[in-house]
């Protein structure tokens, strides 16, 4: 079975974050969303807004195109 585009990006930002060294607490911090919200996107149970795929995105460091990136 196929991973869903919200499967893809989940695992895209917590493959990049533990990469980075960063509890989900950081990222969160970082970006300037909850902790709660960054679990929620990494197990792909929310539909994530562009606004909060750029923050995550410079929080990262990395461009957006690298988390969409198939």
């Amino acid at each position: 079975m196929s991973k869903t585009i919200l499967e893809k990006f989940g695992q895209k930002v917590r493959d990049e974050r533990l990469k980075q060294n960063l509890s989900q607490e950081e990222l969160a911090a970082k970006a300037g969303i909850h902790r709660t919200y960054i679990g929620m996107i990494e197990r792909a149970e929310k539909n994530i807004t562009l606004l909060n795929i750029e923050k995550i995105s410079k929080a990262l460091g990395i461009p957006i195109s690298k988390l969409l990136d198939e």
